[in-house]
């Protein structure tokens, strides 16, 4: 068996595709600009990435069918076409309806980006090392969703000004066009360079395999994990400007940051969660980053201190931040022969980004922390399922 030989020319641009999934991270952005500008309430505002996230539920087992019969980087480049469309839309006004339409196209365009992107990195790559690879990628996407905040606060202003815009109002969506024309750059990039595609020997997944998969209930409690992890990661970035803002007291342009400290975090974590899963087994760095987010995010609940506040946010984000690549590959390590079928079901839970940012905001409205209690029960389930896993 030869080893696969990596192509440059190949890989930056399917890497390059996974900073553009990071722009649908800017929902976190989309709500603590429109609270600022509307009287709007909180749990109104978890729309955004609801209509963002819920595109993974319905579109995710479809979209993999659709690329197993036209091809992963044919797929890929439609999920960035229309990504990039998203970004644009808010030209047309900093209201509530255009913003949904806007992060409506960018979660369409984001679904079939996660779909098709991780497959086609592992077929570009040798196998010993897609792992690696895959963990690479995931620090490139949290680069992009660490700068995201930073972008459309301080640089889409600096752009108005640039273009003329001199109102003040809405001028983050400016920060929205920059990321649109990097993601039409990604889309042409890709179109440019053929890519040698892996192809199924089997019939390949239907929507009868991939559902009928769930009946089994190890199955359904792995995908049940992806669907709570990325939860608390959409609602810790949705919901921790409003957070810092109303219980530790931190203006609201400062708290706008909350969501930078969150990412930035994110992106050490995966960085080194690369490094260290290739000497820890997977289920037990999985139980270790369940517990520090649990005990993390139970003190968010009782502190009061801004310092503290801050800490305890990257505390969070290092437990999480491996979690969705470590679901993925316990589960796909388990039952390799039925992959694809794990892989549009994984995809398809996460959806819960446009379920449980609602909840945890419909929560903070009846009482602050109890958005924070939501999460810790998410992540008690994630640390139930790594140790279930070590018994097995």
């Amino acid at each position: 068996m030869t080893t696969k030989k990596i192509k440059l020319q190949h890989l930056i641009p399917v890497l390059m595709v996974f900073f553009v999934m990071s722009f649908a991270d800017l929902v976190g952005t989309g709500v603590d600009e429109l609270k600022q500008s509307a009287n709007t309430p909180r749990y109104i505002l978890q729309l955004i990435p609801f209509v963002a996230f819920i595109w993974f539920f319905l579109l995710s087992v479809p979209v993999g069918i659709w690329q197993d019969k036209i091809g992963k980087k044919k797929v890929l480049n439609v999920g960035i076409l229309i990504t990039a469309i998203g970004l644009f839309v808010p030209i047309f006004g900093n209201t509530l309806p255009v913003i949904l339409i806007a992060f409506a196209l960018l979660g369409i365009g984001n679904t079939i980006i996660q779909v098709s992107a991780n497959p086609l990195l592992v077929d570009i790559v040798p196998s010993d090392k897609a792992s690696s690879y895959m963990s690479f990628s995931q620090f490139l996407k949290s680069i992009g969703s660490m700068i995201g905040p930073f972008v459309a606060a301080v640089i889409g202003p600096k752009l108005a000004v640039l273009f003329g815009d001199t109102s003040g109002e809405g001028t983050w969506r400016y920060g929205l066009y920059l990321f649109g024309f990097i993601a039409f750059l990604s889309w042409a990039w890709l179109a440019s360079v053929k890519v040698e595609e892996s192809s199924s020997d089997s019939g390949g997944a239907t929507l009868s395999s991939c559902f009928k998969l769930l009946k089994n209930k190890y199955v359904l409690m792995m995908v049940m994990g992806i669907f709570l992890v990325v939860g608390i990661d959409v609602a810790m970035n949705s919901n921790i400007g409003n957070f810092l803002e109303q219980k530790i007291g931190i203006d609201a342009e400062t708290a706008k940051y909350g969501k930078s400290m969150y990412f930035f975090a994110k992106m050490i974590g995966t960085f080194v969660g690369a490094i260290l899963l290739t000497k820890f087994v997977p289920r037990k760095f999985l139980v270790g980053s369940s517990i520090l987010a649990i005990i993390a995010l139970t003190a968010l609940v009782f502190t009061t201190g801004e310092v503290a506040a801050w800490i305890l946010i990257f505390i969070v984000s290092l437990g999480i931040s491996n979690i969705f690549p470590l679901i993925f590959s316990i589960t796909v390590g388990k039952m390799p022969e039925r992959s694809n079928e794990i892989s549009g079901l994984m995809m398809m839970a996460i959806s819960g980004g446009a379920i449980i940012p609602f909840i945890v905001g419909l929560a903070m409205d009846i009482w602050l922390p109890a958005g924070i209690f939501v999460l810790v029960v998410c992540a008690v389930y994630l640390l139930f399922l790594g140790l279930i896993n070590k018994e097995k």
